[in-house]
């Protein structure tokens, strides 16, 4: 895969008084633009697959925004990290490519895009890879029940792994090995809004949440993927009249950047 080119860092203030980091991709004169929502976890420093994504899609006319989420990389932020605040930030990113966005969400990430556009933001489309909404044992509001318990607690290793519960299980087996499982367990408090968003997902019948959705979607899973991962897909298309199912190439919860950027900016023309 060759290595995206380094765009410079730039900074936008939100309407919640916090500043998000992020790069651009592209022309400014593209429209629509297209601004990647991370999961749990991500941001630019370690997500090379994304800010390529990004720079493939810019070759296609898409102006394509790549950010760090509240309180990771140079985002930096105090306090509870709230959905609201994170909309916010996603507010300031959609108006940074010109006021009108596709959002492509990753895992949490589509949770967190499916609320912005219900919220009403200026979003003219969505790329949804991997939603692991309605796959939580006992359902989301359980799971988000028992990680805020954690993580109010300030107890963020048992945070960190309550967040993991449902995946599978060498996620969390090969993420405490990591010598970077320090840093990971300090990320744990950057995931109140993907625990949130994930809970309102199933607040209602899906069909009945979505229902504000009418833009061009399109929910995509890896060839090789998790079980649950496909039914979500299939479910989130028969919940929104306006989706598409796509199998993509892609393993382990990732995507391969060229065949992404295509859909994304298939979407973005639509």
């Amino acid at each position: 895969m060759t290595v995206a080119q380094q765009q410079p860092t730039r900074f936008a203030q939100t309407s919640a008084g916090d500043r998000i980091a992020f790069e651009l991709h592209g022309e400014p004169s593209a429209r629509p633009g297209a601004v990647f929502v991370a999961g749990a976890g991500p941001f630019r420093a370690i997500d090379p697959t994304t800010t390529e994504t990004a720079r493939l899609a810019a070759e296609q006319g898409v102006q394509a925004l790549v950010y760090d989420r509240l309180g990771r990389g140079d985002s930096p932020a105090e306090g509870d990290l709230t959905l609201e605040r994170e909309l916010a930030a996603m507010a300031a990113a959609i108006d940074a490519v010109g006021g009108a966005a596709v959002l492509v969400g990753h895992s949490s990430g589509c949770a967190i895009a499916l609320a912005a556009a219900d919220a009403g933001l200026p979003v003219t489309g969505l790329v949804l890879w991997e939603a692991p909404i309605g796959q939580f044992d006992g359902g989301a509001a359980g799971f988000e029940r028992d990680f805020l318990r954690h993580l109010d607690a300030g107890d963020l290793e048992a945070a960190q792994r309550e967040y993991m519960r449902d995946m599978p299980p060498e996620f969390l087996e090969q993420a405490t090995r990591d010598p970077a499982w320090p840093h990971i367990v300090l990320g744990s408090r950057t995931y109140r809004a993907d625990a949130r968003a994930l809970a309102w997902a199933e607040e209602l019948p899906l069909a009945e949440r979505l229902a504000a959705i009418t833009v061009p979607v399109v929910v995509a899973v890896g060839e090789h993927t998790f079980p649950g991962m496909t039914e979500t897909a299939e479910a989130l298309q028969a919940a929104i009249p306006t989706a598409g199912f796509r199998v993509l190439p892609g393993a382990m919860h990732d995507w391969e950047p060229g065949p992404m950027a295509d859909a994304i900016a298939a979407v973005a023309r639509d």
